[in-house]
């Protein structure tokens, strides 16, 4: 084949550094991209963070000081009285310097010679980093609670160990998941030698820990457990001690009927036994929480102004950065020196990485701006007026790529009047209606929770009739399609919900 040269046009994405940096930025979260501001501080000196709020309050407290007033007279002779009441206290310490030992050697420990005061260990002052529930909050998990009453309570050694081994195998619910024959045989690799029946006994002891019915290894047993803990002469112990030993069943079912046959009770006295039995709690362990606060900084915000919903990005998410003017001149044009090369390099890295936030939060004011154009009807009456909306509609309104849509709609909050959603949240798959029209589905699913919530609890709604109440609002969803969107709000079925009070 003979060599030849050809000519031809295209287009071509380079996906350079800075537009790789811009892309990485915009799917960041606002924890992340604190955390990459933060780092970019660190490494590069061109970059510092404006401090117009503190310059600003420095150049108002000079002109009330060159005009002459002195509103703050009366505050700074009090501030000036207590600074002479703490210089007293230390006063009559003595002076402490003039005690420094001279022979003191260069490995001793300071706090060994003199102790810490007092104020630094405290929670420091009025500042803002101080994090009073990082600090009080708790992290004592159900095992930490049952074994610190654990050790409280008198045993031998051998029912301790066996203790031990039940308490690990409690669930965060405070159900016992761990078999008693698997405890006796965990013991008897440690040539500890032990009945099922001494490993029962200790099992009760637990189960009258607090909470109440921990460690039970059914439903029905931790119910019992708390039902006999009640007072002898409360009303229906009795029926509800047989209903959950022996008609567990029908109950769980829902079978009223023949639960008033087999306990030869009237519709009103089982109702009572129930309304006794729905007071006990079938998770105790639940009662023991050990999550910590999450926390959602909101990314926009959403407000109605003189009739208009208006959309501001949340000041407080990111520092506001800029270029260090002092170094930023030290750069010399002519200059290949290493130093001048180290600045310059900085400099423009500096540039790219201030140009892409800038980036970041023009795109997610625009798709932010686009979505609440859209969802007018949701922030003015709730989820049964949200609009079907797909990634599609919202990069051709900003025309943009779906890709960059996904990215600036992913873990960014958005702060509305009725609460604080993730951007994606006012996405959703749309059904036809009878009228030509769309229905989105999380419109769907707040009119079924609706039309659950109002129904009567002796007949409640199946998935069926709910779909013909939908029909009749000429919204054409299909059964299974009903019982799908009730399994994803966590919604038992009719029968399930079915209450006889």
């Amino acid at each position: 084949m003979k060599p030849t040269l050809q000519l031809k046009l295209g287009q071509q994405l380079t996906m350079t550094p800075q537009l790789q940096q811009a892309i990485r930025l915009l799917q960041l979260s606002t924890l992340d991209l604190q955390q990459e501001i933060q780092q970019a501080l660190e490494n590069n000196p061109m970059l510092e963070v404006e401090e117009d709020q503190g310059l600003a309050t420095n150049s108002s407290e000079g002109e009330r000081h060159e005009s002459g007033e002195d509103p703050d007279g009366a505050e700074a002779q009090a501030a000036a009285e207590s600074s002479g009441a703490e210089g007293d206290e230390y006063a009559a310490e003595g002076d402490w310097s003039e005690s420094i030992p001279s022979d003191l050697s260069v490995d001793s420990n300071w706090d060994a010679v003199y102790p810490t005061a007092g104020v630094a260990s405290g929670p420091g002052g009025d500042g803002d980093d101080y994090d009073f529930d990082g600090r009080n909050g708790t992290t004592e998990t159900l095992q930490d609670y049952l074994n610190w009453q654990l050790n409280l309570t008198p045993m031998s050694d051998v029912d301790r160990l066996i203790a031990m081994n039940i308490i690990d195998g409690v669930t965060p619910d405070g159900m016992l998941t761990t078999l008693l024959d698997d405890v006796r045989v965990s013991l008897e690799r440690d040539d500890i030698q032990v009945e099922l029946d001494e490993i029962e006994a200790v099992l009760h002891r637990i189960q009258q820990f607090d909470p109440v019915g921990v460690a039970a290894r059914s439903v029905d047993e931790c119910l019992l457990i708390q039902l006999r803990q009640l007072p002898v002469d409360t009303p229906w112990r009795r029926e509800a001690e047989v209903v959950l030993a022996e008609h567990m069943g029908l109950l769980g079912n829902r079978d009223y009927t023949q639960l008033m046959r087999r306990m030869r009770l009237k519709q009103d006295q089982l109702a009572e036994v129930l309304q006794l039995i729905q007071g006990l709690n079938p998770r105790p362990g639940a009662s023991v929480s050990t999550a910590q606060p999450e926390y959602v900084i909101p990314d926009v915000f959403v407000r109605k102004v003189q009739g208009q919903w208006a959309v501001d990005l949340n000041p407080d998410i990111a520092p506001k950065l800029r270029v260090n003017e002092g170094y930023a001149s030290l750069v010399r044009r002519a200059d290949n020196g290493a130093d001048n090369q180290y600045l310059r390099s900085n400099l423009q890295e500096a540039r790219w990485f201030l140009k892409s936030l800038a980036s970041r939060n023009d795109t997610l004011l625009k798709v932010a701006r686009e979505i609440v154009r859209v969802q007018q009807g949701f922030l003015e009456h709730g989820e049964e007026a949200m609009k079907p909306l797909v990634l599609h509609d919202i990069a051709e309104a900003v025309e943009m790529h779906e890709s960059t849509i996904s990215r600036v709609t992913t873990q960014k909050y958005m702060h509305t009047p009725r609460g604080v959603f993730e951007l994606k949240y006012f996405f959703s798959s749309h059904v036809g209606t009878d009228t030509g029209g769309e229905c989105s589905s999380t419109a769907i699913r707040a009119i079924i929770r609706k039309l659950i919530g109002a129904e009567n609890p002796r007949k409640p709604l199946s998935d069926s009739k709910i779909t013909a109440v939908l029909a009749e609002q000429g919204i054409q969803v299909a059964r299974r399609t009903i019982a799908k969107y009730r399994e994803s709000m966590d919604i038992p079925p009719s029968n399930e919900r079915k209450q006889l009070l």
